[in-house]
């Protein structure tokens, strides 16, 4: 018998019963994050430990609450890790972000566009419906096919749909060969050719950045895989070599958005960060006032700091070339208030959504307002 689990099991219950509001919270990391944080706190991280690993399987079960770094690590000693790269967004030391945060949040890093994202390794879940049932979908293996893929649903749902008490992840060992080719004094438009003429080859592409700082453009691409591989695109790539164990804290922050890119938002107190979602393919984007973005996953992320009164440009401009834009973290954000914004632009996906979050938890109590005013 889980007896941590039992007084949360306990508390859903009840709240479903009385319809009382839970904010369901692990690390509490991504706060910024979602249209509102209501409720009373449902802590997850007495839910912690590694429940099974097995190195050679290469698969790992950890209870939602376990802190992600103390997984990473574990998976470090034996050469394995998370090659999505997921973001901890932990602000002081005592900040720690959890492996069930990670899940419900979806967010990758660097490496998302060449590796997958965070549901492409969710091999299976158990959970905590609005009923308080505990509920188990997928497995521990990746030909898991009966019925409907269900555990990767709570991937991006930021616990709207449940309380993740287990999770089970694919993992992958760390890649034998690494490196980092920076090309100085490139623009937009010719970065992103490059990246575009470098994905039809074949290269072993991990993460790119492309970077407008003190009036430069600046690309960087790391390489990830056979040693014999990264050497031979190191010679015909061209760009300047970087010391990997310089530049790992480069890509970290690129991960954790500390670059200095990120933080100079912190002097523009009007200025939220937008995230805008495009194909990868998609040419220099027309933003307003001119802004230029920091583009990752090879083209098909950029980041924009820019008012929330630009909203309407940005979102016209993603649109325009098949993607979408959103406010990743509002020009007023903070650990207890305003927080960016998802954007459920279809009506269909908005009635998907609705009934999901019906079947899953019709008491409405998990997480309400975070996802859609509505629910």
């Amino acid at each position: 018998m889980d007896f941590s689990l039992a007084p949360i099991t306990e508390r859903v219950r009840a709240a479903a019963a009385d319809q009382t509001p839970l904010r369901i919270r692990g690390g509490g990391t991504k706060d910024f994050h979602g249209l509102a944080l209501h409720g009373e706190v449902l802590d997850t991280r007495v839910l912690r430990g590694i429940v099974s690993y097995e190195p050679s399987e290469l698969v790992v079960t950890v209870r939602a609450g376990t802190p992600l770094a103390e997984l990473e690590a574990v998976l470090a000693e034996q050469g394995q890790c998370l090659p999505f790269e997921p973001p901890h967004f932990a602000k002081t030391p005592a900040d720690a972000a959890t492996v069930g945060g990670m899940v419900a949040a979806g967010l990758s890093g660097p490496a998302r566009a060449s590796v997958g994202a965070v549901r492409d390794y969710l091999l299976g879940v158990t959970l905590l419906n609005g009923k308080a049932e505990l509920l188990t979908f997928g497995g521990q293996v990746m030909k898991n096919v009966a019925g409907y893929d269900v555990a990767r649903l709570m991937a991006g749902a930021w616990g709207t749909l449940g309380l993740l008490t287990e999770v089970s992840l694919k993992v992958l060992p760390v890649a034998p060969g690494e490196a980092t080719l920076r090309f100085e004094g490139i623009n937009q438009a010719d970065a992103l050719r490059k990246l575009h003429a470098w994905g039809g080859q074949p290269l072993p592409l991990n993460a790119s950045c492309w970077v407008h700082d003190e009036g430069a453009g600046t690309l960087y691409v790391r390489l990830r895989g056979a040693v014999a591989a990264v050497e031979a695109a190191c010679k015909t790539m061209g760009g300047t070599r970087m010391d990997n164990a310089t530049v790992a804290a480069d890509w970290t922050a690129c991960r954790e958005q500390t670059l200095p890119w990120f933080t100079a938002r912190a002097t523009r107190t009007d200025h939220a960060l937008w995230r805008l979602s495009v194909p990868a393919t998609a040419p220099v984007l027309a933003l307003p006032g001119g802004a230029q973005p920091l583009v990752e996953w090879h083209g098909a992320l950029r980041w924009v700091q820019a008012p929330e009164s630009a909203g309407d440009a940005l979102r016209e401009a993603a649109r325009a070339v098949g993607g979408s834009a959103s406010v990743f973290i509002a020009a007023e954000a903070n650990k207890t208030g305003a927080s960016g914004a998802f954007d459920l632009q279809s009506k269909a996906l908005e009635q998907i959504h609705t009934r999901l979050k019906h079947s899953f938890d019709p008491a409405g109590i998990f997480n309400p307002g975070r996802m859609a005013r509505a629910w």
